[in-house]
This record gives structure tokens, sequence and C-alpha cells, in this order.
């Protein structure tokens, strides 16, 4: 990931957080991914009052993505107010596009500040992750 990539994939992640829907929680989470194409993807929360048809920020920005052909994550920026890491679901789902053996996919946890609380790679967050590859 270039420098320019980083930034950009920083202020995207930023700005979706700006859209979040959150009335319940109120917890803003905003995440941008960064694909094998080059493209940055957003993605926010939404939540709803039936929680179980909530959605991560993480995966929208993936789902997302994925409406536009992409098939490949190389780094996620997830931007919340103190740099929380993303849930187990959206582990599993990073761990679906994430690139080959060999390429690790990037995690930068920001504050709300924009500060990159933590730069990780999705292999420290989801060691032996379950896929059928």
């Amino acid at each position: 990931m270039t420098e320019t990539q980083r930034a950009t994939l920083v202020q995207t992640a930023l700005r979706a957080r700006e859209t979040a829907y959150a009335p319940y929680s109120r917890y803003s989470v905003g995440a941008a991914v960064l694909t094998e194409s080059g493209a940055i993807t957003p993605g926010c929360n939404v939540e709803n009052a039936s929680y179980g048809l909530s959605n991560c920020a993480e995966r929208t920005a993936i789902f997302t993505a994925a409406c536009t052909g992409e098939r490949t994550v190389h780094a996620v920026a997830v931007a919340t107010e103190d740099g929380g890491t993303p849930c187990g679901a959206c582990r599993q789902v990073l761990a679906e596009f994430s690139p080959k053996e060999g390429t690790p996919l990037v995690v930068l946890l920001l504050d709300q500040a924009g500060a990159v609380v933590t730069e990780t790679t999705l292999a420290e967050l989801l060691p032996m992750a379950f896929l059928l590859r």
C-alpha cells in the first residue's frame, strides 16, 4: 500500500463514520477497504431495532466492493471513537476476501481524530481462520 493509498483509506473511513446510522448504540463506525484493483470502498455501520439485522461498517464496505466485482481486500481502515477492533463476524468476512497466502491483509484501527491506534494484520486478529479455498 502506498502512502497516498494509506492516507486516502484513513480519510475514507473517517468520512464513512460520519454517515453511520447508530441510533441505538450511539457507537458510530466507519470503514474503508483497499481492493486488489486499487479501489477504496467505504462502509458504515447500520443498526436496526431488531439488532440481529444490523450490519457492521467493515462488512458494508466489503459487500459494496463485492458488488463492483472486487474479490480481494488488501487493507482495511476502521474508524471508531476509541480504536476498537472488528468483531468476529467481520474478521471472518475479511478472511473470505483476504489475499492468497503470503500477502498479509493490513488492518488499521483509528480513533475519532484519525490517529492510527493499532496497525496489525488479519492473521494476528484471526489466527487459523476458517477458509474453504
